[in-house]
């Protein structure tokens, strides 16, 4: 189990660092940001993955607190 939970980790964290960027924009923001340039551009879509990733990782650290407690 210990293995399994391990190699699920590492196999997320080598996707995540291999997978192109994402254009996590509606197309109204899309247009918005596409006025200012690159560089705001990039980093409005780094805010975007930012914000979608804190839900996600707070689910996780609740869930892996529960199921340790749980064991």
């Amino acid at each position: 189990m210990k293995y399994f939970l391990l190699a699920i980790l590492l196999g997320t964290c080598f996707f995540l660092l291999v997978a192109p960027a994402a254009d996590a924009q509606c197309s109204i923001c899309a247009k918005s940001v596409q006025q200012m340039g690159t560089k705001p551009a990039e980093g409005f879509n780094s805010g975007i993955i930012y914000l979608m990733v804190i839900p996600y990782a707070a689910i996780g650290i609740i869930g892996f607190r529960w199921w340790r407690s749980n064991r």
